[in-house]
């Protein structure tokens, strides 16, 4: 990206998790914790040399796929954590891919460095 005069964007898929210490596993909040640290990185680094290559994060929060059916022995205290913890309404796949045309296009052309919240208001509470 560096290279090409067009330079580039990262639009990086974290979470609400990754924006909160909350609910979930340890792992998966770390993880997403790192990856808005990382956009946030590569933003400050690349994004002041020439201002074209941009990097962004959303944080979705419950999104209706089929995650649930990949975990077949969930930890009963994840569980427990996570029994309360639904935004409501689940975002439908594409909404979340809205966003991420959003960041993607010349339309965010001065955002750099930030997390995109697409979680209904889930946290806003």
């Amino acid at each position: 990206m560096k290279d090409q005069a067009s330079g580039g964007v990262i639009v990086n898929n974290a979470s609400v998790g990754g924006l909160f210490g909350t609910r979930g596993g340890a792992a998966y909040i770390a993880s997403k914790h790192g990856l808005v640290g990382l956009t946030k990185n590569i933003a400050s680094t690349y994004g002041r040399e020439g201002g074209n290559i941009r990097c962004n994060a959303i944080a979705p929060g419950g999104v209706n796929t089929n995650i649930q059916s990949t975990i077949t022995a969930p930890h009963p205290l994840g569980s427990a954590a996570l029994a309360d913890a639904g935004p409501g309404k689940l975002a439908d796949p594409m909404e979340i891919a809205r966003v991420a045309l959003f960041l993607a296009s010349d339309d965010s052309s001065f955002v750099n460095g930030d997390v995109i919240k697409a979680d209904g208001g889930w946290t806003a509470r």
